[in-house]
Order: structure tokens, then sequence, then C-alpha cells
């Protein structure tokens, strides 16, 4: 009986493993298929020119610069704001206290919150105080997506770091900031990951930053003016009935996942190389 119990769950398993990596094949498949066809060097080396999302001629320079500045803008800025979160609940906040628990359920929560309500809440903070789309409240709101996500993931990570190392730094008379130290360089694998989950959120969002950072066929020179995006030009491109569009669209979403990719392997490379010096 339990070698049945156990084939049958073996089995279960790798058919997941084979339902998963076929997925990922296809849809790599199917995006490669469709837009390396159309991929042009004036593709990604120009703006949009007049009547470009009817057929004419251009590129989407302007949402990939866009998509670019966006991401690293709120990957940083969300970093800067949750690693300090992290450290308080796990080293200033007395362990399992009311507070780290009511931070990191209210992080849950917030985690679990669609793309499209943090840009309508961005949208409705813009409103009230007279702003417009700009890159700046683009960059704002992402950032307050992805703040859950980094928190969480790296709030785990830290949480895994055995508790002697931080009993052994206080047994030879270190501080709580020392500590934190420790603790953060021990995490730094973890860390790299939960970047780059954020990172392929920030990066992939349409919803959120359609409301903030609007649409230009422009790339903007200062953090007032709109921003394109991969996702929305993607989109925009998919709504066209002609053909040569719908097939940029997948010549954009192959830019996409090749940026996704890049980052992904630099990120791991980076990883691995740090994780030399981790006890």
């Amino acid at each position: 009986m339990r070698k049945t119990e156990e084939n049958i769950f073996k089995f279960l398993m790798i058919l997941s493993t084979i339902i998963i990596s076929s997925t990922l094949f296809l849809i790599l498949y199917t995006i490669f298929s469709r837009g390396v066809g159309s991929l042009s060097w004036n593709m990604i080396s120009k703006i949009p020119e007049g009547g470009f999302y009817i057929g004419k001629g251009g590129g989407i320079l302007n949402a990939i610069i866009g998509s670019v500045y966006i991401t690293f803008g709120s990957t940083l800025l969300g970093l800067l704001v949750s690693i300090p979160i992290v450290i308080y609940i796990n080293v200033y906040a007395k362990k399992n206290s009311l507070l780290a628990n009511i931070t990191r359920l209210s992080y849950d929560i917030l985690f679990g919150i669609p793309s499209i309500v943090y840009g309508a809440f961005g949208f409705a903070i813009m409103v009230y105080m007279g702003l417009k789309t700009s890159l700046l409240a683009g960059i704002i709101t992402v950032t307050l997506m992805i703040i859950p996500i980094l928190v969480r993931a790296i709030d785990e990570v830290v949480r895994v770091v055995p508790e002697d190392m931080s009993n052994s730094v206080y047994s030879l008379g270190g501080t709580r900031y020392e500590t934190a130290k420790i603790l953060l360089r021990q995490s730094i694998p973890g860390i790299i990951t939960a970047i780059l989950l954020s990172f392929g959120r920030a990066i992939g969002d349409a919803a959120c930053v359609l409301f903030t950072a609007g649409f230009t066929d422009s790339i903007p020179t200062s953090l007032d003016q709109p921003a394109a995006t991969l996702p929305l030009s993607i989109f925009f491109q998919l709504s066209s009935p002609i053909q040569e569009v719908q097939n940029r669209a997948y010549a954009a979403a192959t830019i996409l996942t090749i940026i996704v990719l890049i980052i992904s392997i630099a990120a791991k490379i980076a990883s691995k190389n740090l994780s030399k010096n981790i006890i």
C-alpha cells in the first residue's frame, strides 16, 4: 500500500513537472515563432512614427526605455523601503510581537491586491493633488505594488537564517545593527530572488502604469513626462485588426521576454558568486 502511494505521488510530481515545463516551452515557442520574424533594428532603435499602430514605420524604443526606467526605478526604491521594514520586524521588534505579526499580515493582504487597484489608487491621489500622468507617478505606483512582494519574500529568507547566528553575534557583544548586517549577508541569494520576482511583476504590469505613467510616443527626458511601457505597447498593437501590427506585438513580447531572461541569468550568476562568501 505504501509503495503504491509512493508511486502515485511520484507519477503526479513527474506529470506536474512535465506540464509546467511544457507550458513554459509552449509560451516561449508561441512568442518567439511569431515575434522573431518581425524583429528589426528599426523596431528597437526608433520611436513610433505617425501611424505606427496602423502599420506604418517606426519602432518601440520609447516603450523599451520607459519600461527600463519604471522597472529599475521602482525596484530600487522598493528595496530602499523594504529592507528596513524587514530588518525592523526581525531584529528590532520582539519575536512574534503583535506589531511584527500585524505587519506581516498587512503585507500578505497587500500582496494579493490586483495591480489595477494600485493603479486606481495612484490615479485617485493624482487627481486629488492635481497631478498628471508621468514617469515619476508610474515609478511610485509600481513601487507600492512590489513592496509587499519584496517585504514578504525577504522576510521569509531572513527568518530561515539560523537563530544561533544572531545569538552568536549578541554573545560577542555585537549590536542589533551588526546583527542586521550579518542576516542580510546570509540572505543575499534569497534577496536576489525577491528582486527577480518584483522585477518580473514590475516590468510585466500594464494596468498599474496605464493610469499613472500614461503612454507616449516619445522618450521621457524628465520625471514629470509620461512614459510608454512594453506591456501597454503590446496591448495596443494586439488590439489592432492589422496582421502586421499584431506581429509587431509579438516582436515586442519577444523583446520583453529577452530582457527578463537576461536579468534572470545575470541575477543567478551574481547570486552564485555572492553565495561563495556565505556560511
